[in-house]
């Protein structure tokens, strides 16, 4: 009688134990997609602020474009006259 008592609390620890390494997993795995989830987040945040960042140098790029052709019509007879003379 005592040895079934002293096996049922051995199984019911057993039992125990496997729970919480069971839970603990549960947790860990849980954990784990959290911060996964918040890196692919930063990392989206990142990767997406270096893609607008270069669009805004491409359009600055533009406009100084625009800006040296406006010039360079504004000014070209005055420097061939110039030159030529």
């Amino acid at each position: 009688r005592a040895a079934e008592k002293v096996s049922e609390a051995r199984k019911r620890k057993n039992r125990r134990l496997k729970q919480a390494k069971e839970e603990a997993q549960a947790e860990i795995e849980q954990y784990r997609l959290q911060r996964e989830k918040e890196f692919k987040a930063k990392e989206a945040a990142a990767l997406g602020s270096h893609g607008s960042c270069s669009t805004e140098v491409e359009k600055d790029t533009r406009e100084k474009m625009t800006i040296l052709q406006t010039y360079f019509q504004q000014n070209r007879d005055e420097v061939l006259d110039n030159l030529l003379a």
